[in-house]
């Protein structure tokens, strides 16, 4: 995530103290025209993110429907997250230190929207899966109450998770006091039980996630390859649960490369380090948040037109009617 870029920087910068003048001064141009192009990128998407959510609610047909009531909410998940790490982002650039409490606050709603994205993506691809294999159940069992509900049951395991970090938190640091780095998970959730608690979660968020997209992807290609008919529409979700299934990949590299460049630090100089978190920051982090936009937003026959107006700046034409 965003917020841990400074805190690897300055652990590789403990290493690597007999680094020159000219490297030092590179590494910091290249900090630079990265740091440009990453907040560059995100507020692109924050753009976009903002308009389809705008066109979400802007129409009953999507307020109506499952499929999109689950986009909300994923697309919803996906700006508050591209929101928080920009904010912790640009607090540790300017090198502003916050009160643990403000920290713990901003740390703990990134953890929420975190882990309420993967599972958001395993609902989407079971609903998909209902649709092409159980295609005349689909309207009884995929309704507005049942996904109100999926929705609810995400939530609740994501802030229990949230819930029993901020437990563990509170019983090992003294949440008055400043912090003596940047703000960062890192530097908030030190205590042993919760990196085995996080990282016990995560695999478990991630397996079940990942079962079900790999099951729904398997099932839908079946039913693709034996229908006689409606065949593009099966071919197409069997696309729409893969993308899934990369975004899934995506955002749980996106939870452990920070670590990948921490083990890294130790052996590759500073300005190495950059390059390396420059592009597991883009490819990683921000593809994996605005893939939703992508998917939906172009592949979507009814959302593409409304959104092709809303990007042109058409936004009055898409007024509730």
């Amino acid at each position: 995530m965003t917020f841990r870029f400074l805190a690897v920087m300055q652990s590789a910068g403990h290493l690597r103290v007999n680094v020159s003048g000219t490297v030092e001064y590179q590494t910091s141009q290249q900090m630079i025209v990265f740091c440009t192009l990453s907040v560059g990128i995100c507020c692109t998407f924050l753009y976009i993110n903002f308009v389809l959510l705008y066109i979400l609610r802007s129409k009953p047909v999507f307020c109506e429907t499952s499929r999109h009531i689950l986009l909300f909410n994923l697309l919803f998940t996906d700006t508050a997250f591209l929101v928080t790490s920009l904010l912790l982002y640009l607090l540790a650039a300017f090198r502003l230190r916050l009160k643990l409490y403000v920290c713990g606050l901003l740390i703990s709603l990134g953890v929420l929207e975190d882990i309420v994205s993967p599972l958001t993506l395993a609902v989407m691809s079971l609903e998909r899966y209902v649709a092409v294999c159980f295609p005349m159940r689909h309207a009884d069992l995929v309704t507005v109450r049942n996904t109100g509900a999926a929705i609810a049951v995400v939530w609740t395991i994501s802030g229990g998770n949230v819930l029993i970090k901020g437990l563990i938190l509170v019983g090992w640091v003294n949440l008055d006091a400043d912090t003596k780095d940047f703000c960062s998970k890192e530097i908030m959730f030190l205590a042993p039980q919760s990196i085995v608690f996080d990282q016990t979660f995560h695999a478990f968020v991630f397996a079940i996630g990942g079962m079900v997209a790999i099951l729904s992807y398997v099932g839908v290609t079946l039913v693709a390859r034996s229908a006689s008919r409606d065949k593009a529409s099966a071919g197409k979700a069997g696309k729409t649960v893969l993308l899934h299934m990369i975004q899934l990949v995506l955002i749980l590299i996106s939870t452990i490369y920070s670590s990948m460049l921490l083990s890294l630090a130790r052996v590759v100089d500073r300005t190495t380090l950059v390059r390396l978190y420059n592009s597991f920051f883009v490819f990683f982090n921000l593809l994996s948040r605005c893939f939703t936009a992508l998917i939906y937003g172009l592949r979507d026959q009814t959302i593409r037109p409304l959104l092709l107006k809303g990007l042109c700046g058409q936004l009055e034409s898409l007024a509730p009617t």
